[in-house]
């Protein structure tokens, strides 16, 4: 489902989103677009499996980026455990999944086991 930058901001508050979105600067031989799984809840990423499992950091001064007039969306990316700008230009909600216990379930069972090589084919399918 094709989904705009102020919606996607409040689901990803209390939830963990698969998203794929177009790539803003094209990279020879990879996809157009890129998938990611995200989030931007502020209780499952400053939890203790938040800040162990998914090596997360909160920021240390403001966006270096005006999300607005770029149409942009920085988020958590729980692969890539960094922060990431997401082009909303043509951005496609996968799956959302609530940022509770349900997703540390999902989270151990399906992403991490999974291999370096897997974790880029995700995010180049």
């Amino acid at each position: 489902m094709i989904i705009q930058r102020s919606a996607l901001d409040s689901i990803l508050l209390t939830n963990v989103v698969d998203l794929r979105f177009a790539r803003r600067i094209p990279k020879a031989g990879f996809p157009a677009t890129r998938r990611i799984l995200c989030t931007k809840s502020y209780n499952l990423l400053n939890s203790t499996n938040g800040r162990i499992t998914l090596n997360y950091k909160p920021p240390r001064g403001p966006h270096r980026v005006n999300e607005a007039a770029d149409n942009l969306l920085v988020v958590w990316d729980i692969l890539m455990q960094d922060y990431r700008n997401i082009n909303m230009n043509q951005a496609n909600l996968i799956t959302q999944y609530p940022a509770d216990d349900s997703f540390w379930k999902y989270f151990n069972e399906s992403i991490y086991p999974m291999s370096g090589e897997q974790k880029l084919a995700f995010m180049n399918s």
